[in-house]
C-alpha cells in the first residue's frame, strides 16, 4: 500500500515539514503501519538543540493514529478533528532519534473505540529494534463543533 506524502498531509492538520509520516506500509480496520525517513533530517521541526528526543516518537505515533482515523472516514467527508487526551505507560527505549539510521516503523492498534473516543496500543521500531511503546487516548470532536 502506498500512500503519498500529498495525502497524508490531507488526513493530517499538519503540513509540509510538520507531516512527519513518509509512508502507510499497511492498515485496516484494527491498526495502522507506517514509515517514516525523516527522523534524521537536520530540518526536522522537532528537533531541539541539534538532536530529535526520543518522546519526539509519541508525535510519530499521534499522526499515524490521525492518518488512521481519516482513512477509516475516507467517505468524502472531512475527518473529526481529535484530541490527545492521555499517554500512558510509555517506554522510551532510547534517548533520541536523530542517530537511527534505519526507517522508523510506526505501528498503532486500536484497543477501545467508539463515536467520541479511541484508545491505541503504540509502538516506534526500527530495524527490529524497539524504541518506543505506550498507549494513548484520543477525543473526537464534536460534529457540530468544527
Amino acid at each position: 500500500m502506498n500512500i503519498s506524502k500529498a495525502e497524508l498531509c490531507q488526513l493530517l492538520p499538519h503540513t509540509d515539514t510538520m507531516c512527519l509520516l513518509h509512508e502507510v506500509t499497511a492498515w485496516d480496520a484494527g491498526h495502522i503501519a507506517c514509515l517514516a525517513i525523516n527522523h534524521s533530517d537536520p530540518a526536522n521541526p522537532l528537533r531541539h538543540n541539534g538532536r530529535l528526543p526520543a518522546h519526539c516518537a509519541i508525535e510519530y505515533a499521534a499522526q499515524a493514529m490521525a492518518v488512521h482515523g481519516g482513512l477509516a472516514t475516507r467517505n468524502g467527508s472531512k475527518p473529526r478533528v481529535g484530541f490527545i487526551g492521555s499517554v500512558r505507560d510509555v517506554k522510551l527505549h532510547v534517548q533520541r532519534l536523530d542517530d537511527i539510521l534505519a526507517p522508523l516503523e510506526i505501528v498503532a492498534i486500536k484497543q477501545l473505540a467508539d463515536a467520541n473516543h479511541s484508545l491505541y496500543e503504540l509502538r516506534v521500531c526500527a530495524a527490529g529494534r524497539e524504541l518506543m511503546t505506550g498507549r494513548a487516548a484520543v477525543f473526537l470532536q464534536r460534529e457540530n463543533q468544527a
